[in-house]
């Protein structure tokens, strides 16, 4: 589960008013109501929901992107564009490093992994990973000061000699490179280096959080692949959702396709790849001596999967949903953007994952009501899971008490400079009987849009 997450010198964000990054907690606050909103193990206690609002162009979706840079960082190097990405407000931060931060936990233990880059010059400074224990204090796993070449491991790393000099390899490989991290290094290939070696499994189970636990959507890219409609023991339980989301869908199908259909709705650059990717998994197919394995494929308004069998024989097969009691099928590119948002959303309800998964624009072709019905039944169902939701949004209903926290409330302000604060609702000091949904529209927390005119308007006399 996600503990907190820090970044400095990224896009609008910069630093605090004390000098510091910017910080985002799931820490749960002093609130005393909705413990079943919290996860609690006695050492700590963590939030399953946070929603963050803000003005257009405040920031709320820069944090999104901070999220999601450093994830594509440690996954697949510093992303295109990067050299572009530190904060504009003031020409020398050019030059000056950018820091990203991510406390987890994971099983029951709490690590904080980071780097710093200077992201001008695609150069890394530094980089760590330490055990946070709950007593406050910390244990250095490593830390890597790249500009002068040096990594220190814990000694708790140092007692397996042999372990040990492996991880020093790796780490002298890249001593004096500035453009690649260990923790990436580490997990490059290296599947039979944990299975031999147990005591660097700290490495590759902080990488697998960050790159499969973490799960980052934008509102223009589908959220999900649909998978759990494919599990026929799940069917009654999705029904029961969709229905109750008045989507008017009473049912769906997974129907046959013929693949040359498929393929002839495909642009042929995508054609292409996917043709070698099904080369590629009849291969694998037959090594692995599976009975068959699938290719899913999934646009904003359409989805297919593709099944290649042992015999080398591809099968296509496509959803489609019933309204009414007339059993007419219809495709998802029939279905309205709003039914699709939810179609996409009921992942999260369904999730048995220990995710977390945050959500840019999450209102983005909803009706508020939906909007509202839908972190109900999260928090409902998030009682029993240790899941987390982060969302952007600008719903102001959901800022009800009887719906959130206020620990679960967070803002995202832009300074006169253009730089980004992010804060709690719980930093203000609110009466509890305050109509918090009217004071943020009235700009009470700030993360409202502030209007000028924009046209002059004269009175002819």
């Amino acid at each position: 589960m996600l503990i907190r997450f820090n970044v400095k010198n990224f896009l609008s964000f910069f630093e605090n008013e004390s000098g510091q990054s910017e910080e985002f907690s799931m820490i749960a606050g002093k609130v005393r109501s909705k413990r079943e909103h919290i996860y609690d193990n006695d050492k700590i206690k963590l939030l399953k929901f946070a929603a963050v609002y803000g003005a257009n162009a405040s920031g709320k979706s820069n944090l999104v992107k901070a999220l999601n840079f450093m994830k594509k960082t440690i996954v697949d190097g510093l992303p295109k564009g990067h050299t572009d990405m530190y904060c504009k407000t003031d020409r020398a931060n050019k030059e000056k490093k950018s820091y990203f931060e991510l406390e987890i936990m994971l099983d029951d233990k709490y690590y904080a992994y980071g780097f710093e880059v200077i992201l001008s010059q695609s150069k890394f400074v530094s980089e760590w990973l330490v055990e946070l224990k709950s007593d406050g204090s910390e244990k250095n796993i490593f830390t890597r000061d790249i500009e002068n070449g040096e990594t220190e491991f814990s000694s708790e790393l140092k007692r397996d000699k042999k372990s040990y000099e492996k991880l020093k390899n790796y780490a002298e490989d890249i001593q004096e490179d500035s453009e690649v991290l260990l923790l990436s290094i580490m997990n490059k290939n290296k599947k039979t280096l944990y299975e031999k070696y147990n005591n660097l499994k700290v490495f590759r189970n902080v990488y697998m959080w960050i790159e499969r636990k973490l799960d980052i959507n934008y509102p223009d890219r589908p959220i999900s692949d649909y998978s759990y409609m494919a599990k026929t023991e799940k069917i009654d339980e999705v029904c029961k959702i969709i229905k109750a989301f008045g989507t008017g869908i009473t049912g769906f199908q997974m129907v046959d396709v013929d693949p040359e259909e498929i393929f002839r709705m495909i642009p042929n650059r995508i054609k292409e790849e996917i043709l070698k990717d099904v080369e590629n998994k009849k291969v694998t197919v037959n090594r692995m001596k599976l009975k068959e394995i699938g290719i899913v494929m999934r646009s904003n308004k359409d989805f297919f999967i593709l099944n290649i069998a042992s015999n080398g024989k591809v099968e296509g097969k496509t959803i489609k949903f019933l309204h009414g009691e007339e059993n007419i099928l219809f495709n998802l590119s029939e279905e309205s953007d709003g039914t699709v948002r939810i179609l996409d959303l009921i992942e999260v309800l369904l999730s048995g994952a220990n995710k977390t998964y945050v959500i840019d624009e999450l209102d983005r072709c909803l009706h508020p009501s939906l909007t509202c019905k839908f972190v109900e039944t999260y928090l409902q169902l998030a009682a029993e899971r240790n899941i987390q939701l982060i969302v952007t949004t600008h719903e102001s209903r959901l800022l009800d008490f009887d719906i959130l926290r206020r620990d679960e409330v967070w803002f995202v302000n832009k300074r006169i400079t253009g730089e980004s604060d992010i804060y709690s609702l719980e930093e203000y000091n609110t009466r509890f009987d305050q109509k918090i949904d009217k004071a943020y529209l009235d700009g009470r927390y700030g993360g409202v849009p502030k209007f000028s005119t924009v046209f002059p308007v004269k009175v002819d006399e």
